[in-house]
């Protein structure tokens, strides 16, 4: 399966993909934006892939410039709930190179598309630190809507921060 959108195309994960992503993953430029910063080691990595990926408890995708066919990030949903038909949106940019091009923006876009087409969710939320501007502007742009403020509920590095939970509902 691959869904492509103006310049660039989300692909599946797989093992391959485990270093780069793993470099990624645990680079400050993105565990910066993380409520959960610990470094991900490749056990915990492969247990992800095989436990929740390959399982379809996780749907995710490796977000490739169509151009030059460069892998540059992540994008996925998790924690779905069949029942109430919603799951959990998370995403990545790993090469710096590539942050504020709207590569971000476009492979979200992509991915609500698959989670009410495909998956037939009926919510898709997020959870973002509320100092991360940038995201936030991004979410919107795609149609997430922000549904609340949960101040200082993450204790990050010894200091607390707020987490804004956003969403977008099916149609909207």
């Amino acid at each position: 399966m691959k869904l492509e959108k103006e310049g660039i195309y989300l692909r599946p994960i797989t093992a391959d993909d485990t270093e780069m992503v793993l470099h990624w993953r645990n680079s400050d430029s993105v565990k910066r934006f993380y409520l959960y910063r610990k470094d991900i080691t490749p056990e915990e990595h492969s247990r992800w892939l095989s436990e929740k990926v390959d399982k379809g408890l996780v749907y995710q995708f490796i977000i490739v410039v169509s151009e030059s066919d460069r892998p540059i990030g992540s994008v996925y949903i998790q924690h779905i709930d069949q029942t109430s038909q919603r799951g959990e949106f998370g995403i990545f940019i790993g090469e710096t190179s590539a942050v504020g091009r709207g590569f971000g923006t476009t492979a979200a876009e992509l991915i609500v598309q698959f989670a009410f087409g495909e998956l037939g969710l009926h919510e898709l939320y997020l959870r973002v630190l509320s100092d991360n501007v940038r995201a936030i502007r991004s979410y919107e742009h795609v149609g997430f809507s922000v549904e609340g403020n949960t101040r200082e509920v993450a204790c990050i590095d010894g200091a607390y921060h707020d987490v804004i939970r956003m969403s977008i509902k099916r149609g909207e």
